[in-house]
């Protein structure tokens, strides 16, 4: 009895670790800096990707009041909407308006030397739609968007 509850314990594990296997879990690393310049125009992410993690690194020297950066994912249709709230959404909210749903994933505002992460599913994305990523800390995302792809 105790064999057979042993050997049921195991199949249970080694059944439920292919849904984590599965996982695929894919970084990206991006950069700002003082010149309001992300070093990547556009990002592409695996159709087998699970999950994304973008990981923001400010290269710059200047505090986050005075030379913020974020990264935020929108579609492409919604990102100049998502910027002109984010503006008026303040500081303390990362410049992202509360509780907006066009805003896919987004990291914190960080300054000078800083570096911050998000992660998301994949599955909040559809392959074939267009995507932009934007900083939207006020005047930035004229300058500092790019085109993000799936599939």
């Amino acid at each position: 009895m105790k064999a057979t509850r042993t050997i049921a314990c195991l199949s249970l594990l080694l059944a439920s670790s292919g849904a984590f296997a599965a996982d695929k879990v894919c970084k990206v690393d991006i950069a700002g800096t003082d010149q309001m310049q992300f070093d990547k125009k556009e990002i592409a992410v695996a159709a087998d990707c699970t999950e994304v993690e973008v990981t923001l690194k400010h290269t710059g020297k200047l505090p986050a009041q005075a030379m913020g950066h974020n990264w935020v994912l929108a579609k492409s249709a919604d990102a100049q909407g998502v910027a002109n709230d984010g503006m008026g959404a303040g500081f303390a909210s990362d410049h992202i308006k509360k509780g907006d749903t066009r805003v896919i994933a987004y990291t914190k505002i960080i300054g000078g030397g800083q570096t911050t992460s998000v992660k998301f599913p994949t599955s909040v994305l559809k392959k074939g739609e267009a995507y932009t990523f934007i900083c939207t800390f006020p005047g930035h995302s004229a300058l500092m968007k790019g085109a993000f792809k799936f599939g």
